[in-house]
């Protein structure tokens, strides 16, 4: 069998999620279920960098798969293409994984975009994919007030109730906020995250950018480690993930790498 590093885009409205549940259909159920046709039928298990929860998106997740040998990358990336028709997961490139590669265990960075449209008419062009907040917000005084949780932290007050993790200690890299027109832009880097911890960190600069907080009380929420000291969780919607990083990138371009 030959494993498989699969760069995926979707759109999350649609799904319970990426994890397999009763409720309904998840990414992971459509991917894997796709998979099996590559397998003479035989059931396909997948690893992934991130399970993103319901009405989440991706523009680079990624996934590993084992298939048959004998398949060259196109031929991957195109047949699970064609048999995920006609749900909005596709594969962007498909690459043979480096040997003892995992796509969660071997990341070392993790981007997430969060996009919020800030005027009073609801979406039309971009709904499912923004969250509609119609006050006006100012960015610059929520990018300021970012700046005061950047560094290792203890973020059990953006952490949510259900999240797995055995340490709420995270090192938050990068957490800018931009406005460009109509629309405010949040772009956040770590390693990796805890359960709701972007979600929560836009939720929580919203009432910075309203005038319902000052800056300083940000750094307060963070310091109290108490979930209740800081804002409510922003809706999934307007998140994705955009990047995931490895010490070696398995879709450089090469032998393995499926391009065009």
């Amino acid at each position: 069998m030959t494993r498989w590093a699969l760069l995926l885009e979707y759109d999350g409205g649609a799904f319970v999620g990426w994890q397999r549940q009763d409720s309904g259909l998840s990414l992971q159920e459509v991917l894997e279920r796709a998979a099996t046709n590559l397998n003479k039928g035989a059931p396909v298990s997948s690893i992934v960098a991130g399970r993103t929860d319901s009405g989440v998106h991706a523009e680079a997740q990624v996934a590993m798969i084992a298939l048959p040998d004998g398949y060259q990358p196109r031929q991957v990336r195109d047949a699970l293409n064609y048999h995920m028709k006609p749900h909005r997961l596709v594969v962007r490139q498909a690459a043979v994984a480096p040997e003892g590669w995992n796509p969660r265990f071997s990341a070392i960075h993790r981007a997430y975009r969060y996009r919020v449209l800030n005027r009073r008419a609801r979406p039309a062009l971009n709904d499912g994919q923004v969250w509609h907040v119609a006050a006006p917000l100012d960015a610059e005084r929520m990018h300021a007030a970012a700046q005061l949780m950047l560094g290792k932290h203890d973020f059990t007050s953006f952490r949510a109730a259900a999240c797995q993790a055995k340490s709420p200690i995270r090192t938050l890299d990068r957490l800018d906020v931009t406005r460009e027109g109509e629309i405010i832009t949040f772009a956040v880097e770590a390693r990796s995250f805890l359960h709701h911890q972007v979600r929560n960190f836009v939720g929580t600069l919203r009432l910075v950018g309203d005038g319902t907080w000052a800056p300083e009380r940000v750094a307060q929420a963070l310091a109290a480690r108490n979930r209740a000291a800081a804002g409510p969780t922003a809706p999934a919607e307007g998140l994705a993930l955009v990047s995931v990083r490895y010490p070696v990138d398995p879709f450089a371009a090469g032998p393995g790498a499926s391009l065009i």
